[in-house]
């Protein structure tokens, strides 16, 4: 499997002492519906292009956006785009969407989607999720090959830091930063123990008259979960820097 680190600018120089794929977090789709890059230096090549989406407005003249995108492509060497649409599917997105992957697979690049937008994008590779907390990681990623295809699928390695309370009924839990995560396990000392159905570690904690449920990932599950991917056929994934910034040394070779 091809695993891709997703950084800013700002981190490219760190990120690249421990891969040479990075996903360069420097484009939107800006509020005029146009590409624009942010602190990107010049000479930069090669690696993936990563598009956002955030405060973009409405993508009136897909085929202008299309046009900056695969320019831009061309001038870094970028053999494809990861599409980070955090907005809902709408009709202006997803007429972009498959107008890029058209141009792109013609060219013999690749274009990474939402799996909210897998189905509206047929020529698209689908970004599934593997931060669960419910249910088992192989039986969600079997699925997903079952709806999309095996050869579609790349691997969203979301590092899951959650606390959930006890009882919880809604199945809703809620974020945790690694410097919390971290103070709860060095003042509890909790025992940890690992969850083979959904690759990640978990522990109990109480306080204040709460018990809470905490799931975590460290280089270990997700090497597993990559792991299963591999086992599975899927051909790339992604990690996201800073997240897995205490970890590099241990998920990547030098160079690899």
């Amino acid at each position: 499997m091809q695993i891709y680190l997703a950084t800013t600018p700002e981190n490219l120089r760190e990120a690249l002492r421990y891969t040479d794929r990075a996903a360069h977090v420097a484009y939107r789709v800006g509020r005029d519906g146009h590409l624009t890059r942010q602190n990107l230096l010049a000479r930069t090549q090669g690696g993936l292009m990563v598009l956002g989406d955030q405060d973009c407005g409405v993508i009136r003249d897909a085929g202008a956006l299309v046009r900056e995108v695969w320019r831009e492509c061309g001038n870094r060497g970028f053999p494809g785009v990861l599409a980070d649409f955090e907005q809902p599917p709408s009709a202006d997105r997803t007429a972009f969407l498959e107008a890029l992957s058209t141009v792109l697979a013609r060219n013999n690049r690749a274009l990474f989607v939402p799996e909210a937008y897998g189905h509206q994008v047929p020529r698209a590779r689908v970004l599934i999720c593997t931060a669960i907390s419910g249910g088992t990681l192989r039986t969600r990623l079997e699925e997903a090959a079952g709806t999309f295809g095996i050869q579609r699928l790349a691997l969203d390695l979301q590092r899951l830091r959650m606390s959930f309370p006890l009882p919880c009924p809604t199945g809703e839990g809620e974020p945790l930063s690694g410097e919390v995560l971290s103070e709860l396990l060095s003042r509890k000392g909790p025992g940890v123990f690992y969850s083979a159905d959904l690759c990640a570690r978990y522990f109990t904690s109480t306080g204040d008259g709460e018990s809470r449920f905490v799931l975590f990932d460290d280089a270990g599950t997700l090497r597993r979960k990559i792991q299963m991917g591999n086992e599975l056929g899927v051909g790339t994934g992604f990690l996201m820097y800073p997240e897995v910034s205490d970890l590099l040394p241990e998920l990547f070779r030098r160079g690899g």
